[in-house]
């Protein structure tokens, strides 16, 4: 009932040299502990709904989610977007390019995109 997001980028090389291995930086929003090191990645489901047959069970949940990376610098913020959109793309669909933005408080940048998802059960 959850695309598997983490799992397909902490697969992928890429995405870990920029995001880290232990752990990867990739968390669900709401997650992301006190201990902030810059860049990471959230992500949060932004709707979803189970493929229903009348005679059966369904097959598939479809999956929309909202990624947001943050990051120091913008060129930082690009390069996990296109590590993770390399990651995903060969396992769902990106549809909206978001974004870019800078956090007034923080000073650090920000990138949206928009990822749907089937997960065939």
């Amino acid at each position: 009932m959850i695309a598997p997001i983490f799992p397909v980028c902490a697969a992928s090389p890429d995405v870990t040299s920029l995001l880290g291995s232990n752990p990867v930086r990739i968390y669900p929003f709401g997650i992301q502990d006190d201990n902030v090191i810059y860049p990471y990645a959230v992500w949060q489901n932004l709707s979803g709904s189970p493929e229903n047959f009348l005679n059966q069970r369904p097959d598939a949940d479809s999956f929309s989610l909202q990624v947001d990376i943050y990051a120091d610098t913008p060129e930082e913020t690009m390069a996990v977007a296109e590590a993770m959109r390399n990651a995903i793309e060969v396992k769902a669909n990106i549809v909206r390019w978001g974004a870019q933005t800078r956090d007034p408080d923080t000073f650090k940048y920000r990138y949206s995109f928009d990822v749907d998802w089937i997960v065939t059960r």
